[in-house]
């Protein structure tokens, strides 16, 4: 069984404590400390990252389980008693296939944010963590072996945020009831979009077909690729009308809404990539 090593893909972090929170602000120290806390039962939010009145408060809620002062704080013996998922500390170890502890769900947590789903986030480094990784370096234009060195972790806090090099129009017309982003401790790679069942599904640019099967989840799907190595997805379909290969124009019909996957109800999931990193698709689309 092939073992791939993912060390120094986490740098040292500075913060250590759980500080003032600051509105919309993400940090991976706090998306670790949310795992950590989800995993004892206490914490019930979002893996986001941001340090809200929630994370807060179960941190507390921990802290006087443990026999600890319930200061907020996230001081050593509260990271000692969060047991396995509250150590080690990033960049003191060399993760890969089986770790679990603090520094994985950090790592996990980073290549969510940055649109490489690593599964759940839940301090377990398994394939799809694995996978995930794999896909940022090949975003990066990176060696496999820079996965073990520090400067990985850097090139992910560097990167900035893809954006889509084309304007899309919006494959069919409904309220967004899904938005993109991370829920849970999972990321949500696309958007869901109400619509009737039978409705046209029309292509969001110019493009290519790569894809017009089945994929668990998602029932039938439409894949195109299209300039600047952009790709958009096409879920929940209850009918496929075009062909692999196939050229398709912005507008081109590529099939109908249905609820095929695990819809529980007629919609069309989107989403857009860039480069295989999954962005949100609202601000492209006209």
């Amino acid at each position: 069984m092939r073992t791939a090593i993912v060390g120094g893909l986490i740098t040292a972090l500075a913060l250590v404590l759980l500080v003032s929170p600051a509105a919309g602000r993400q940090n991976p120290s706090v998306a670790a400390a949310q795992v950590a806390l989800r995993s004892h039962g206490l914490y019930s939010g979002s893996i986001d990252g941001v340090n809200g009145s929630d994370t807060i408060a179960a941190l507390r809620r921990f802290q006087r389980r443990s026999g600890l002062k319930p200061t907020g704080v996230l001081d050593r013996r509260t990271r000692e008693a969060l047991g396995v998922l509250g150590k080690p500390l990033v960049g003191t170890r060399t993760i890969g296939l089986g770790s679990r502890g603090w520094d994985v769900s950090v790592l996990e947590f980073e290549l969510a944010r940055h649109g490489f789903a690593p599964g759940k986030i839940d301090g377990r480094f398994d394939r799809l963590t694995l996978g995930a990784a794999e896909r940022f370096r090949s975003f990066s234009g990176l060696p496999y072996h820079c996965l073990v060195a520090p400067s990985t972790l850097k090139a992910v806090q560097r990167a900035k945020p893809p954006r889509a090099a084309v304007q899309l129009e919006r494959p069919v017309r409904g309220r967004v009831v899904q938005k993109f982003g991370i829920r849970g401790d999972q990321l949500h790679a696309g958007i869901a979009i109400d619509a009737p069942y039978g409705q046209g599904v029309a292509a969001a640019a110019d493009g290519r077909v790569v894809w017009a099967d089945e994929v668990p989840g998602l029932g039938l799907v439409v894949r195109i690729a299209h300039r600047g190595g952009v790709q958009s997805v096409y879920g929940h379909l209850s009918r496929i009308d075009v062909k692999v290969a196939q050229e398709v124009v912005r507008g081109a019909w590529l099939g109908l809404v249905g609820r095929t996957g695990n819809a529980a109800k007629p919609r069309l999931y989107f989403e857009l990539r860039v480069r295989g990193a999954a962005v949100d698709p609202l601000p492209a689309l006209r």
